[in-house]
């Protein structure tokens, strides 16, 4: 038998009223109004694992319980592991806030968070030197850089399939082509709508994808090939302008017409700023539609990506879906349905403060601190540079082979000391031809510092000075000198 009593409590001019829920078969709790957070019976408990308490408990005790379960953790900004946002201003992040019960989906409910997308889309498209006349791009929003991804290769599925329907021949086969270095969404594409994945391997020699090689994937069933700008792995960029020259010749030559779907998850918000002569985007021909995640470069908390096409043309009417909802009909392009309405605010706060110029001192800030950490990093006596570019604000490194022969100690045990003081550095191994080589990511973004570089440095130097003078050998050493698999325990974003 449960009874509810309703204590009101008066504090000056103001009554609380405190609902309590007493068991009549048990001893009523003894926390009241007044109890302290840390004198509660509450904390005398474990939090709920498996099932859901009987009886409420007081706000500020569970915001307590929560917030303290996550007090272990690595801070935010000193997790080098993500590419993810993890600093936004005062006011952006009020104006996120503010809007955190929005669902974008209400169209009729919340029409300017709609209009505000399009203006979304609308900029984005620009950035990448779009050939659209209309007044409204074609583009849509996604949860992130993943969802992005898919509605640019169902996308071009679906106009491959459309094609070969017509011509009355088979669609029953279709791949597309990618590097190696790819990132565990095109695998989930692949699984998901049964396509086909061509994957270009990479070697010491070619870093980034081989447009030669892939253009030796192709065939009458390649619904498209994806170049990556910003790659997970390593930081480099895939060259989409030679990539482009190839598949002009081979449609050409060929009949064919495989279009470019460029995943720039990370490489869409630099380019544009810092490298605005380089052709990657729709001045190329066959490039039709590219993605990018807001959450990453794009400045704003998680989850936002965005997918724009070269001209609504590219965007095939199976995809837009209508619905009556609310007593609206409502067309939507996209794999969910209810989104959260505040990323998209948080984009355009970002837009209109920050304009073009400072976009670009905020990721020209993070290149400099990332060619400097690259330039540090690769003049210390156990490592050398993966790559001598640094075309994006992230790099790896591994460690010289005639160190690796001589001491007791992996890159793995590197991040397990750094994580002592609060880093977290990933260490991994590469892709497939590569995966003998362990490197470690440094991704640098908005919120880092030089100062915090240098601490970061000299981290590094004091935890490789501890770990030189082991007289024996880690586990994970004597799990690589026995040819044992190590398993990296720091998400590396590459989804392996």
């Amino acid at each position: 038998m449960v009874q509810i009593v309703c204590f009101i409590v008066t504090t000056g001019n103001t009554n609380i009223n405190l609902l309590k829920f007493k068991d009549m078969n048990q001893e009523s709790c003894k926390t009241t109004v007044t109890t302290s957070v840390f004198g509660s019976e509450e904390m005398l408990k474990s939090s709920p694992v498996d099932k859901i308490p009987q009886h409420p408990t007081m706000p500020e005790i569970a915001y307590r319980m929560v917030k303290d379960e996550t007090i272990a953790q690595t801070q935010p900004r000193l997790n080098m592991a993500t590419f993810v946002t993890t600093y936004m201003d005062h006011y952006a992040t009020k104006l996120m806030n503010d809007a955190i019960a929005l669902n974008y989906i209400d169209e009729t409910e919340y029409p300017r968070v709609a209009v505000m997308c399009a203006k979304c889309i609308n900029i984005i498209a620009n950035l990448w030197n779009t050939p659209e006349q209309a007044k409204w791009k074609a583009g849509a929003l996604g949860i992130g850089s993943s969802e992005a991804c898919m509605l640019g290769g169902v996308a071009a599925w679906q106009r491959w399939k459309k094609r070969r329907m017509a011509a009355g021949k088979p669609y029953d086969k279709p791949n597309f082509v990618i590097s190696s270095a790819y990132q565990v969404v095109w695998e989930k594409f692949a699984q998901l709508w049964q396509i086909e994945m061509r994957t270009v391997p990479l070697t010491t020699e070619k870093l980034t994808l081989c447009p030669k090689e892939a253009i030796a994937m192709c065939d009458e069933n390649t619904i498209c090939v994806v170049p990556i700008m910003g790659v997970t792995w390593t930081g480099l960029n895939d060259d989409v302008k030679a990539l482009n020259d190839e598949l002009d010749e081979f449609n050409k030559k060929t009949g064919y017409d495989i279009p470019i779907h460029v995943d720039a998850a990370s490489g869409g918000f630099i380019m544009p700023f810092l490298y605005p002569d380089v052709e990657w985007d729709f001045r190329l021909k066959w490039v039709l539609s590219i993605s990018t995640s807001g959450h990453k470069y794009g400045l704003v908390y998680p989850g936002l990506g965005w997918v724009v096409w070269k001209d609504k043309k590219f965007l095939p009417d199976s995809m837009s879906f209508s619905v009556n909802y609310l007593g609206a009909d409502i067309t939507q392009v996209g794999l969910n349905f209810s989104r959260p309405g505040a990323q998209i605010l948080g984009q355009y706060y970002q837009f209109i403060r920050l304009g073009f110029e400072g976009y670009k001192a905020i990721q020209q800030n993070a290149m400099e601190i990332a060619k400097y950490l690259h330039g540090e990093i690769g003049t210390m006596k156990p490592f050398k540079n993966y790559s001598t570019d640094v075309t994006n604000p992230l790099f790896i490194w591994e460690m010289k082979k005639e160190h690796s022969k001589q001491c007791k100690w992996t890159l793995y045990d590197l991040q397990d000391k750094l994580k002592q003081n609060g880093w977290m550095v990933p260490a991994y191994t590469l892709p497939n031809k590569l995966e003998d080589t362990i490197v470690m990511r440094i991704v640098v973004r908005q919120g880092f510092s030089r100062d915090m570089a240098d601490q970061l440095l000299g981290d590094i130097v004091n935890a490789v000075a501890e770990l030189d003078k082991l007289q024996y050998p880690t586990t994970s050493r004597l799990s690589i000198e026995s040819n044992v698999k190590i398993k990296g325990t720091v998400y590396t974003h590459t989804g392996k």
